[in-house]
């Protein structure tokens, strides 16, 4: 089943704007995201915070974020609505709240204002796949790439300029100038945000049952399986890194901060430029005639395979050189899973379901940024080493590659209608 958004092989210049907005989007969204974490050692010691306080604080974004998705609300609302002005109130709520944590008096305000977040912030990658879902097949890949290469690189950039505020005017301050400064977004997307038409306007009674049809109707796909496993597994890794890779390089692998700042930003780094040539060279395969089959499919498993290779981690205890030449391998790979996952979703999905598909499978992934560091502080406190923790993110990573490799078969756009 095809359509002319298939057919077309050429990306207009408000598309181009289009992307590159959305790309600023994603890299403000884990900005805003991240900016907890560096403020946490001021507002520990002004609200004198307990270490399960602290837990709570930072875990509080995932549960709104990952459950409004993994219920098909926020799929259900860029479905039926324009994505382009769900995203506008999405953004705007999240930018409102990061200003408003500045203001906080306590642990529950808080606590309340980053549950919010999860929740502004939730919309945003249903609906860039409803967006990109409307421009032609041969684009996804960089447009997606771009999109990943954003949060990769966004918040190395976000942690300097953060480090810089937070050094001289303070944590409160960090909030309100993000907050008041990235509002700024919303002028120029209000003028070029695509025009997506939404489904079919019914009475919202009969359209939410009709919704809550559709998702029953992605569930029995065995490729969204493929795609829900082979996402959670793929973020598994990147969330694994991102909260455990500053201490281990500092504790197991004995780097100074400088050394574990220099190496750390590298790795993202790394995993961005990774991204973006992966994306690039599946675009151009496509627009020669290889398959989204092929080139998509071969891209995330073959990246994740590479990836799983952390799993050898265990076997290098001692040799800092070999474990840091693994970790780039393996972050080299992962850079080729990350540009082409969402660009597999959009074309199986298509524009008609492309949303609720994209907030179930986001959903159920980013629960492994709650499961990922958990597993490797039970590690840590049992074997007295985070290294066994490299490895099952390893094979944590094979299974995903497994998953894309064995349950996700045509990539090409479900008959939705003969479903």
């Amino acid at each position: 089943m095809t359509d002319d958004r298939e057919s077309r092989t050429k990306i207009s210049r408000r598309e181009l704007i289009i992307i590159v907005l959305l790309v600023a989007s994603a890299v403000i969204n884990y900005v805003d995201r991240a900016n907890l974490s560096m403020a946490m050692p001021q507002i520990e010691r002004h609200f004198a915070l307990s270490p399960l306080q602290i837990a709570s604080l930072l875990g509080a974004f995932f549960w709104t974020y990952a459950l409004l998705q993994l219920f098909g609300i926020v799929g259900w609302l860029t479905d039926r609505f324009q994505p382009g002005w769900v995203l506008f109130y999405g953004y705007l709520l999240w930018t409102v709240v990061t200003g408003l944590t500045g203001l906080a008096t306590s642990f529950t305000a808080i606590f309340v204002l980053r549950l919010l977040l999860g929740l502004g912030e939730s919309v945003a990658y249903p609906c860039y796949s409803r967006i990109f879902a409307g421009m032609p097949q041969q684009y996804r890949g960089r447009a997606n790439s771009a999109i990943d290469a954003g949060t990769k690189m966004g918040p190395a950039a976000g942690v300097f300029i953060a480090g810089l505020i937070l050094a001289h005017l303070g944590w409160r301050s960090l909030f309100i100038i993000f907050g008041a400064g990235c509002m700024l977004w919303l002028l120029p997307w209000g003028k070029v945000m695509p025009h997506v038409e939404p489904h079919e306007e019914k009475p919202l009674a009969q359209d939410f049952l009709e919704a809550r049809h559709s998702i029953v109707k992605i569930l029995k796909h065995r490729s969204a399986w493929g795609t829900f496993i082979g996402h959670f597994c793929g973020n598994y890794f990147y969330y694994f890194l991102l909260a455990w890779l500053p201490r281990y390089l500092m504790d197991e692998e004995h780097l100074s901060v400088e050394a574990m700042s220099n190496v750390t930003s590298g790795v993202f780094f790394l995993i961005g430029c990774s991204t973006l040539i992966a994306g690039w060279a599946s675009d151009r395969l496509v627009a020669r005639g290889v398959s989204p089959s092929i080139a998509r499919r071969g891209m995330v498993a073959g990246g994740l395979t590479v990836g799983s290779c952390l799993v050898f981690s265990s076997l290098l205890t001692g040799h800092q050189v070999a474990s840091l030449a693994l970790l780039v391998f393996c972050c080299s790979g992962y850079g080729a899973f990350s540009s082409n996952h969402w660009a597999i979703t959009q074309t199986l999905a298509g524009p008609t379901m492309a949303g609720r598909w994209s907030s179930l499978q986001n959903g159920i992934a980013n629960f492994s940024g709650i499961i990922a560091p958990w597993v490797a502080g039970i590690v840590l406190a049992r074997q007295g080493s985070s290294r066994l923790a490299f490895s099952i993110a390893g094979a944590v990573t094979l299974a995903g590659a497994l998953a894309y490799g064995f349950l996700v078969w045509r990539v090409e756009p479900v008959d939705w209608e003969a479903s």
